[in-house]
């Protein structure tokens, strides 16, 4: 699926889930992508949810090629040099064991040969790509890529294909919590 209401020449959009007018996707998921997206109608929140300067944090499941090392997960933590500039600092947790998630269609591509391992990742920017990136500049591809969390909204149990409107304290929580700070680490 793609991350847009309009038409797309081979992709589903989100036109055909029937949310109210003029509501709209706050950030973006790439087509390879999966996990929580926001839509508002609220110009202030998705400027909020949007612009770099407010640093939300985002929090991805990312299962990668072969298991990288303490110093290759150092790299990511710190900061790299990607082509549109550096990184900011994230956090990063190798996970112990492969998280619940319902089987992706289409499946990702598995090689016998090469084992895989499971990371979770938090940043707070969101440049095009940007995670798939990151993980490629360390040599570790990225096979699979889940958005868990949002600040401190997750997916909880909302299946894949599914959407629920937020609470009052979720709306709350997030133009609350999220301040002007972009060169704070995490």
């Amino acid at each position: 699926m793609v991350t847009q209401f309009g038409p797309h020449d081979r992709r589903a959009t989100l036109a055909g889930f029937g949310f109210p007018k003029d509501f709209y996707p706050a950030g973006r998921l790439d087509h390879d992508s999966e996990g929580l997206l926001l839509l508002t109608s609220d110009g202030r929140l998705q400027h909020r949810l949007t612009d770099p300067k407010f640093a939300h944090p985002r929090t991805y499941l990312v299962q990668v090629e072969r298991v990288p090392s303490g110093e290759n997960l150092l790299k990511l933590a710190g900061g790299l040099r990607l082509r549109d500039g550096p990184t900011r600092p994230c956090r990063v947790r190798p996970l112990p064991q492969d998280p619940a998630l319902p089987p992706r269609e289409p499946p990702i591509r598995v090689r016998r040969t090469v084992s895989c391992a499971w990371l979770e990742l938090t940043l707070t920017e969101g440049r095009n790509r940007q995670v798939r990136r990151m993980t490629a500049a360390i040599g570790h591809p990225t096979l699979r890529l889940v958005r868990s969390k949002i600040g401190d909204l997750t997916l909880k149990d909302l299946p894949p294909g599914r959407w629920r409107w937020l609470s009052e304290a979720e709306l709350r929580r997030i133009e609350t919590s999220w301040t002007v700070s972009p060169s704070s680490p995490l």
